[in-house]
């Protein structure tokens, strides 16, 4: 039975990816896009599937999951990799005001938690299923305070503080579906050129993309509840493994 996934903020950077390597590999892919002409662009051109989906916009998370439920009956993956990175004159925490913060915080953790619950419902229905939150060693608190982290050198509050929220989600989906065939990692594709950085990362979307992909597809006795893909401090830059949260 062919695989239905669905990846939000998908019309380009690693969600594109996502969708693309996800297509390859056979799954019937919902290419999320807020903006319908972008993401239609980027659905055709890989050959697969647009739906709308603004994952600040409980009408638009209501209405994908209605025709999700009514096309296909079911949901195998979902991959919420919709994220934005804002901040306030220097990055730092000082100069962060209040708009910013919950304009981060609205995409990058209320999103995912309204995707998430809306979808849950299809997840169920599938006999196994995956929820791939992207999250970032940035959001890492054990890297955060680690002098010898590269991570350690940033300074700001909202898009860091997003993800360790986003990391706290993950665990606390974990444990509750941890009885289901429903898995629930956090995966950190490591600093990729996107547009996310203004494209200054040091790996490619593709790279990126594929620590989602293995998420996705892991086997049933996989992990659930973990933080997992790039290590930047291994010294090896496609090294992999789980990160402390």
């Amino acid at each position: 039975m062919t695989q239905i996934a669905l990846i939000t903020g998908a019309n380009k950077g690693i969600g594109y990816e996502t969708a693309r390597l996800l297509a390859e590999r056979g799954m019937t892919v919902l290419l999320g896009a807020r903006d319908p002409e972008l993401g239609r662009a980027a659905a055709d051109k890989l050959g697969v599937e647009f739906i709308r989906i603004d994952v600040t916009d409980e009408v638009s998370i209501r209405d994908a999951a209605t025709y999700v439920k009514e096309r296909y009956g079911r949901l195998d993956v979902l991959v919420n990799n919709a994220g934005i990175a804002r901040a306030d004159g220097d990055w730092s925490p000082s100069a962060t005001t209040l708009a910013t913060m919950r304009a981060v915080y609205e995409t990058n953790v209320f999103g995912v938690v309204a995707v998430t619950n809306a979808m849950l419902p299809l997840l169920r229905m599938a006999s196994t299923a995956r929820i791939v939150n992207v999250s970032s060693e940035v959001g890492s608190i054990a890297q955060n305070v680690d002098p010898d982290s590269p991570i350690s050198r940033l300074t700001s509050i909202p898009y860091p503080s997003s993800k360790t929220a986003l990391n706290m989600i993950t665990v606390q989906y974990a444990k509750e579906l941890r009885d289901t065939p429903i898995k629930v990692n956090a995966a950190n594709p490591g600093y990729c050129a996107t547009d996310l950085n203004g494209n200054s990362g040091f790996r490619t979307a593709t790279q990126g993309a594929e620590i989602s992909v293995h998420l996705a597809t892991l086997p049933d006795d996989g992990p659930t509840g973990k933080l997992w893909g790039n290590l930047w401090t291994a010294g090896d830059p496609e090294a992999t493994g789980v990160l402390p949260w």
